[in-house]
């Protein structure tokens, strides 16, 4: 009974967690495209950088991040609801793999991103927000910045999940769906006798 209410609360947690990432990337996304079209057709007159274009490396990698994302999170989901069981690409160990990569990526680029400093440093782009939040284009930024942030707790809470579970069950090698039983699966390479 146990086992059954732990299995059943790790599937909806994870396909909970895996929905808030799909949606957190799509926003993260359109707000990266907007900083990235608002700064690479600025007008003349504007006075960011002097009206001058440019592009923010950090938000290209925020947008690589969430279009990564996006084709991510319905695979790890379509995996799961499937019960799908191809030898690597559908176990724990690739699972916990690929998250721990976004973890990094999401990571890097809202600190990339965040980082604000002094005036004598030239590296930073943006500076104070909280100070602009009179016109949209900082709104935006803000936004976006809020919403990596927020893509990366999700990635952090699935991966710890799935770590715990996998720990707990010593399941690095078998399939990371829903309804993981090693009785039940012809997947891993446990032998069925002598289990618990």
């Amino acid at each position: 009974m146990i086992h059954t209410l732990r299995f059943f609360l790790y599937c909806i947690l994870v396909r909970l967690l895996l929905a808030h990432s799909f949606l957190f990337a799509i926003v993260t996304m359109a707000l990266s495209a907007v900083r990235l079209h608002y700064t690479t057709h600025m007008p003349s007159y504007d006075p960011t950088n002097y009206g001058v274009q440019f592009y923010d490396p950090v938000v290209v990698e925020l947008l690589v991040t969430s279009i990564l994302t996006i084709f991510w999170a319905p695979f790890v989901a379509r995996t799961i609801h499937s019960r799908l069981e191809h030898r690597f690409f559908s176990s724990f160990a690739a699972e916990l793999i690929g998250l721990f990569i976004f973890f990094l990526l999401w990571l890097v680029g809202a600190a990339v991103a965040t980082h604000t400093s002094n005036a004598p440093e030239v590296d930073v782009y943006w500076g104070d927000l909280s100070s602009c939040w009179f016109y949209w284009e900082c709104r935006a930024l803000t936004a976006m910045l809020a919403f990596a942030w927020l893509s990366w707790l999700v990635v952090f809470a699935l991966f710890v999940t799935s770590l715990l579970f996998v720990m707990a069950n010593k399941a690095v090698r078998e399939p990371m769906h829903g309804r993981w039983d090693r009785r039940a699966s012809h997947f891993g390479d446990t032998p069925m006798r002598n289990l618990p």
